[in-house]
């Protein structure tokens, strides 16, 4: 039996998604992004051009909502393997776009390099229960002109999974969608084996920037997968409540998919969202709060509910180290995720209100993405019934540690965590004083000692990525 956890009921989500519609019908939505107006004016929308603002009638967004898949497969970068995001199919990928890392030894968190970014990239190669890659680090000493496309760049050069992204600017996108044609070879391809899914952020309340607009709408039209991730803020620019809260990311959440769906019927999405919730007392937006979570698991509860793949930030945390607070809170985060059967989780390795990445708590996210992977996995009859033998042989034995029983089905029963995670006795394992942060550090150092270029590009695939982006970054030299 799958566990499962539910924060709203089936009537309180109609109730939801009925307000969210009657929202998007009489409070309408800022859009920055005149061509998409056009055609929302020719689909018989109100819209207001003089303040970029327009209305979605109720049948429009039901007929979006109808169109938009129930399923998205994501292939890996070689296109022989592929993750279904559908059903309650629970996958990680790092937090994405940390503008800094955190130092191990002085834990001084400091802007991030591109040696930063593609160190992480080889790690989350070696951690198997992460599944996605990730353009986790955003690098500080790159052109601004290449900021977005050298990520997704050095990630191809690094990896062979798939890969969460996103581009901040309408030029950055352009480009990274040219090394993606350089990887399949034609549109049509892409369509058939996307390898990477974009991140489009509308702006709390109600807002879509020209770039995130136009990002939604140029996915869809080649068939790449978008999760719409809306940020509402409890307390600043969303009600303090947290069912509000919900309303709001439905409204915001069902505008994109809108964009998407106007722009290309049956282009892939999925439902998700970063929320927070503003602390009034420090001025933060807390990311990793229980009730930001909460609000992540029932609005994925919404998007299931509406038959989408889902999505969610969850499993970070507010901490600016790999300490007791990362623990609870990123723990927290992925044994709910797995429990509300979240399709993809994005966490592995932040810190600090999503914008810090450590090494290390990327190694120590991995061994508990593993035990929520094994929480969701539930409870199954292993030759349980009838119980006298088995019994028999405990009383007569005194231990089944060389039954048959226990050979056969101890690793399906039991996950063993990695050398992060200590459950050695101290006369026979690690010495007292060893902390989380030493063992991970050990093996981050073990993983990228290990690691070796995963070779899923052919030749003239590599040469026409690196064709991509010697042209787009001019004169800057790329240094890997």
């Amino acid at each position: 039996m799958r566990p499962r956890i539910r924060f709203l009921s089936d009537e309180l989500i109609r109730k939801i998604v009925d307000e969210a519609l009657k929202l998007l019908e009489t409070k309408g939505i800022n859009l920055n992004h005149g061509l998409l107006l056009e055609r929302f004016g020719d689909l018989g929308c109100r819209v207001d051009r003089e303040r970029n603002w327009v209305w979605f009638p109720r049948d429009l967004a039901e007929r979006c909502l109808r169109s938009a898949p129930r399923q998205v497969k994501l292939w890996d970068i070689a296109g022989r393997d592929f993750s279904d995001l559908s059903g309650d199919r629970v996958h990680f990928t790092p937090g994405s776009t940390a503008i800094k890392t955190l130092e191990y030894g002085t834990n001084r968190m400091r802007s991030a390099t591109t040696e930063d970014m593609v160190t992480f990239g080889k790690l989350v190669e070696q951690l198997d229960a992460i599944d996605f890659s990730a353009t986790a680090v955003t690098p500080s000493d790159v052109p601004q002109g290449i900021g977005d496309s050298i990520r997704l760049y050095a990630l191809l050069k690094t990896t062979s999974k798939p890969i969460c992204t996103g581009a901040f600017t309408i030029e950055g996108f352009d480009v990274m969608r040219d090394l993606q044609l350089a990887v399949r070879g034609t549109r049509e391809a892409l369509a058939e084996k996307p390898f990477a899914y974009f991140s489009a952020c509308p702006t709390s309340p109600f807002k879509w920037s020209r770039t995130t607009s136009d990002n939604t709408m140029k996915c869809a039209e080649l068939g790449i997968p978008v999760e719409f991730i809306a940020m509402p803020l409890a307390g600043l620019v969303g009600p303090i409540s947290l069912v509000g809260c919900v309303i709001q990311h439905t409204v915001e959440t069902l505008s994109g998919i809108i964009i998407s769906q106007t722009s290309r019927p049956g282009a892939p999405i999925l439902y998700g969202g970063s929320p927070g919730i503003f602390d009034m007392r420090t001025m933060a937006a807390t990311i990793s709060s229980v009730e930001a979570q909460m609000i992540d698991c029932a609005y994925a509860e919404v998007g299931k509910f509406l038959g989408l793949p889902t999505q969610a930030y969850i499993g970070m945390s507010d901490s600016k180290l790999l300490d007791a607070q990362a623990g609870l809170e990123s723990g927290t985060g992925y044994y709910l995720a797995a429990l509300a059967g979240i399709n993809a989780v994005s966490g592995p390795g932040m810190l600090y209100f999503e914008s810090c990445q450590s090494l290390e708590k990327a190694v120590f996210d991995a061994e508990a993405c593993a035990m929520a992977r094994r929480l969701a996995a539930g409870m199954e009859v292993r030759e349980d019934f009838p119980s006298d033998a088995l019994f028999e042989e405990l009383i007569r034995e005194k231990n089944l540690l060389t039954a048959e029983h226990t050979l056969k089905y101890w690793r399906l029963e039991h996950h063993i965590p990695g050398a992060v995670i200590d459950r050695t006795q101290v006369e026979t394992g690690v010495a007292p004083g060893t902390d989380v942060r030493e063992r991970a550090h050990r093996e981050v150092l073990r993983h990228l000692a290990e690691y070796q270029t995963p070779q899923v590009l052919y030749p003239e695939q590599l040469r026409d990525v690196e064709g991509v982006m010697r042209a787009a970054a001019g004169d800057y030299r790329i240094p890997f």
